[in-house]
């Protein structure tokens, strides 16, 4: 009877455990998403600085979730808007051994006030993670 009674236990206890389960791996997800985008933008700067010599950094952004608002996915997002006397092609010349520029995902582009942004937008390490629903 006790063996009955401790496996009933067990079984109506089953959905609180997989529940709690789900959700501690979902956080952890949130939380290595988070770190790879953050990693992913300081490896760009770290690359800008290392290729151009007169950059003059003007913002860094990143941002993690679903990014192009298309899907049920996490992107990890970077943005690095800087200044310096290089001009496009030469700039994505020298960036080209570490990018692939596909002006969609990745591009290089001259902002309106005469800067220059650098985008670079990847699949999340846990892509399907809820904080892209």
């Amino acid at each position: 009877m006790k063996l009955l009674k401790r496996l009933g236990i067990i079984i109506l206890s089953l959905p609180a455990v997989l529940a709690i389960s789900w959700g501690i791996y979902e956080i952890f997800g949130f939380c290595i998403n988070h770190i790879a985008s953050k990693e992913q933008t300081s490896i760009l700067q770290m690359n800008l600085e290392r290729e151009i010599s007169d950059i003059e950094i003007i913002t860094v952004d990143s941002e993690t979730g679903n990014t192009s608002g298309t899907g049920n996915h996490v992107d990890c997002m970077s943005s690095i808007i800087f200044s310096t006397e290089m001009q496009e092609p030469e700039i994505k010349n020298r960036m080209a051994k570490y990018y692939v520029f596909d002006e969609w995902n990745c591009y290089v582009a001259k902002t309106d006030d005469g800067h220059y942004e650098i985008y670079i937008n990847t699949p999340a390490p846990f892509a399907d993670n809820k904080e892209g629903h």
